[in-house]
């Protein structure tokens, strides 16, 4: 059985899709996500608002349906519940992609750029499930942010910028990103690019959170606006940013 629960929630054995009431599904992505728990666990996670008795009813109703709609998903031992080993889960593979940490090239590399849109359980709103998903954006955030470093390292700009990019996707205020981004198109000759990518951070900033950009960033651009940037040497100097940038009136 394959279990996925990036994008979307979806139980498969042998390839066919296996449809799952909405209660059972609730049981099985907790199981999924935190792993094996006792039943008092797990009732308390999925029926807070309900006494412990009740919630407890409503756990055992619910594993007696999945084990009767899906043999074999659940590893029952005594007070314990869990998934049966065999179940192969995305999100397992997830973590062991970030835990693993930046690579520079290859299959790792492309398999952390397809993590941009790898949101858990989209669509679920209980504080449980919105905790998960919040530890994983910061996750994914991190180790794209760390690819783009890593990527700039080896040399390869392009895919630093495409990193960065991802993980501003993520996070459009996330000043790591930013800074990579803005480093790499300089490195490349895009000074254009980079003053956009600054602008675009440095209004975003301001409007949510009332704050400009760290000397760190600033200091990247005012380099280029005096002609003299770390990254690309002596330039030609120009006045401001505005001087990068497409002019538009109205």
């Amino acid at each position: 059985m394959e279990l996925d629960l990036l994008r979307f929630w979806q139980l498969r054995r042998d390839g066919e899709i296996v449809h799952v009431a909405a209660r059972q599904q609730r049981l099985i992505a907790a199981l999924a996500v935190r792993g094996p728990r006792v039943r008092s666990y797990v009732a308390g996670l999925l029926w807070p608002d309900c006494p412990e008795p009740r919630a407890l009813e409503s756990l055992r109703v619910s594993v007696h349906l999945v084990t009767r709609q899906v043999p074999g998903m659940l590893a029952k031992d005594g007070s314990v519940l869990a998934l049966d080993p065999s179940v192969q889960v995305d999100l397992y593979r997830v973590r062991a992609l970030l835990h693993e940490g930046p690579a520079g090239n290859g299959k790792a590399k492309n398999a952390l750029l397809d993590l941009r849109d790898a949101e858990l359980l989209p669509g679920w709103y209980e504080d449980w499930v919105l905790f998960e998903q919040s530890r994983l954006h910061q996750d994914r955030l991190r180790a794209l942010t760390l690819l783009a470093g890593s990527l700039l390292s080896a040399g390869d700009c392009e895919g630093a910028a495409e990193a960065a990019g991802a993980a501003l996707e993520i996070e459009p205020l996330y000043e790591s990103a930013v800074r990579a981004l803005v480093t790499a198109e300089l490195t490349m000759g895009n000074p254009v690019s980079a003053l956009h990518a600054y602008d675009n951070y440095t209004n975003a900033l301001r409007t949510d959170m009332g704050v400009l950009p760290s000397d760190t960033l600033n200091k990247l651009i005012d380099a280029i606006q005096v002609g003299s940037s770390p990254v690309l040497g002596r330039q030609p100097a120009a006045h401001s940013v505005e001087d990068f940038l497409p002019v538009h009136r109205g």
